[in-house]
């Protein structure tokens, strides 16, 4: 069992956080919002602490779970920052989806200071972190990932080490590329549907049995057909990846034309007023166009 710090305790960060705890660990963490980081300590039987420094003070591992680039440097460097408080040889993972940038520099930050450093990108949805079934992809010196992993054990289906520092990042754009093509045509096919005039549940339950299944099929089609959008990966975060994803095919050649396009799609949602709604909400973009 390892001493553990936790910094951000959002959907996903409360229950893996949670999971740490429940296997043995000691487990501190850290929010922005101190009463949400009091209420995990006093549910689990946890701590909880008012810096990221002090969460990370003689903690073995460091794990974040946070929103974007300038969060994530925020809970690790500066005078409060977690990079402050953990000991020469301690590990940081990083489960954020950020860019490659940011991972370069603070794995290069944190080998200074004598610390590992992991990019841990997680895929599996809120689901998946309350299950302790994710998927983590990671990126960072063997060594490191070797100590690591079986910790990230408590909450994963999967983990696996892709290759050196950044892999782990560009896993995940290859994880958000995917899913936004795959949310586009399954949009387009239940919308279809509907214009014939068929039922969408048993077209489903045909076309899934055969090339056309997907988990985003499985786990989507029924709320998607209820116009329900409350059930996973907000629009406002997928644009936010995909924009990474986008600048990152840029610096390294790749064309990305359906990403494009479905990013586009996405800020169309968003000016419907969908920014929370989840990815799955693509569908409602058709619907308003008549």
């Amino acid at each position: 069992m390892a001493k553990i710090a936790f910094l951000g305790l959002g959907v996903m960060g409360y229950p893996m956080a949670g999971h740490l705890q429940k296997a043995g660990h000691e487990v501190t963490v850290y929010n922005r919002t101190t009463a949400k980081a009091e209420g995990w300590a006093a549910a689990t039987g946890g701590r909880s602490a008012p810096t990221p420094r002090e969460a990370a003070q003689n903690a073995d591992f460091v794990m974040a779970c946070v929103g974007n680039d300038d969060d994530l440097r925020s809970v690790c460097l500066g005078e409060d920052g977690a990079f402050n408080g953990m000991k020469p040889g301690a590990i940081f993972v990083d489960h954020t989806t950020v860019s490659a940038e940011v991972t370069a520099e603070l794995y290069a930050r944190a080998k200074d200071a004598q610390l590992g450093f992991v990019d841990a990108p997680i895929s599996g949805g809120q689901a998946g972190a309350e299950n302790g079934v994710l998927s983590v992809m990671c990126g960072g010196d063997a060594a490191d990932y070797d100590k690591a992993a079986p910790v990230m054990e408590a909450y994963a289906r999967i983990c696996r080490r892709i290759g050196e520092s950044g892999a782990g990042q560009m896993t995940k754009m290859c994880n958000q590329i995917a899913i936004a093509g795959l949310v586009q045509g399954l949009s387009e096919a239940l919308h279809f549907a509907e214009k014939a005039g068929l039922d969408g549940r048993a077209v489903v339950e045909v076309i899934s049995q055969g090339a056309a299944g997907s988990w985003q099929m499985a786990n989507r089609y029924e709320t998607m057909l209820d116009d329900e959008f409350e059930h996973g990966f907000a629009v406002d975060w997928m644009r936010k990846d995909l924009g990474i994803c986008l600048d990152t095919a840029d610096d390294i050649g790749a064309s990305l034309p359906v990403t494009a396009l479905v990013d586009q799609f996405y800020k169309d949602v968003q000016k419907l007023g969908g920014g929370r709604w989840d990815t799955s909400s693509l569908i409602k973009r058709l619907r308003a166009l008549g």
